[in-house]
């Protein structure tokens, strides 16, 4: 039986949060997945470690989170989408990875269901404080994409779009949902199959003597597997064109710059997010994830009141959307930022925009009700 009959089949489901991610990233053609049981993301795991041998794909539960992500970048090394899922102590696990994989430009997605934390926190709790970690964790230069869904329709089109984001610019990105979006069942529609947007990484079919695994000619270089009889150097030291260890200024520079710009050049087609009563509002309340839903309803019931009051929901968290955040505070008095902590995406919407910001910050554990979130409109109004 071919592999698309065992796809999860065109139709409207009612389904976990978790379970959608996996079965999207089916469709996208994940062939191998890595990982470590961890809650609130076991439920990926668990259903993976089932529908991937049914379709002769590849799982395997490893010994620790590093252990994962190293074998997710060996699975791409040799040619074949690959991801993890976690949650904040395991991601926290991979961040050096990540940063390899960013450097040996290896296409990975990493799926992070965030929970209360620091440290161990409250395991079966909701959190939102990844946000930054997920941008910045990795040590030295360089540029990744995160989505946030807020429902499980999200979870689903954007695992989708991590894969194909993933295989287009040859990064790592990371779909940063949370306990309760993981967890919560809702309407999913599966497209039929031809209406899937589907991105597999550009390959190098050119002559073999010429071929050079990091060249500048492009800001993505075509890619070949290990396998494929192409001389390949990866390394996580700098490197030249060729892959080779390389300590000049030159080299390093060409480098960094390429591996930022890809993702830079490309902000305007990676970011996603959506509107409701901004033109008008005097407040706009920036969110995401599961404090968007609240937010939703807080929103709706302020203009019940009287009261202009409209909402961005970001699906893109990085590259940070800055032209809508800029557009709305030319218009508003002031943005709120409503997130499950402390104050995190509250930092790049203050560095946009043009008029006062302030946070709705709800503590970690709880996803906040549409009471709380409308409590902090009607103070800023």
């Amino acid at each position: 039986m071919s592999s698309e009959l065992r796809l999860l089949k065109p139709g409207t489901y009612f389904m976990m949060g978790n379970i959608a991610c996996a079965e999207a990233a089916l469709i996208a053609g994940c062939e191998f997945y890595a990982g470590y049981p961890i809650t609130p993301s076991n439920e990926i795991a668990e259903h993976m470690s089932r529908r991937m041998p049914q379709l002769g794909r590849h799982f395997i539960q490893m010994e620790d989170e590093i252990g994962s992500i190293v074998a997710v970048l060996g699975a791409s090394a040799a040619g074949v989408k690959a991801m993890t899922a976690t949650s904040g102590p395991g991601f926290s696990l991979m961040m050096e990875t990540i940063g390899l994989s960013a450097m040996l430009e290896l296409p990975c997605v990493i799926i992070d269901v965030q929970r209360a934390g620091p440290s161990t926190g409250i395991p079966t709790f909701v959190g939102q404080g990844d946000v930054m970690q997920a941008r910045w964790g990795s040590h030295g230069d360089y540029e990744l994409v995160v989505y946030a869904p807020s429902a499980v329709q999200e979870f689903f089109d954007l695992t989708i779009e991590a894969f194909n984001t993933s295989e287009w610019l040859r990064i790592p990105v990371v779909v940063l949902s949370d306990e309760v979006v993981g967890h919560m069942y809702g309407r999913l529609v599966v497209p039929e199959y031809d209406k899937i947007k589907i991105v597999n990484r550009k390959r190098y079919n050119g002559p073999k003597d010429q071929y050079l695994p990091y060249s500048c000619e492009a800001l993505v270089p075509p890619f070949v597997a290990a396998g494929d009889g192409y001389r390949i150097h990866m390394t996580g030291l700098t490197h030249d064109e060729r892959g080779y260890p390389s300590l000049e200024i030159e080299d390093s520079h060409k480098l960094i710059d390429r591996l930022v710009m890809k993702v830079r050049k490309n902000s305007k087609h990676l970011w996603k997010y959506e509107t409701l009563y901004a033109d008008d509002a005097d407040v706009v309340v920036v969110t995401f994830g599961i404090t968007a839903r609240s937010t939703e309803e807080a929103v709706k019931r302020a203009r019940a009141e009287g009261l202009k009051v409209g909402m961005i929901k970001l699906l893109t968290l990085w590259p940070f959307p800055e032209d809508p955040v800029k557009i709305a505070s030319q218009y508003a008095r002031r943005l709120l930022v409503a997130e499950i902590n402390m104050g995190q995406l509250i930092h790049p919407v203050r560095e946009v925009a043009e008029c006062p910001v302030a946070g709705i910050n709800y503590p970690v554990g709880y996803a906040p009700p549409p009471e709380y979130i409308l409590d902090g409109i009607r103070a800023a109004v």
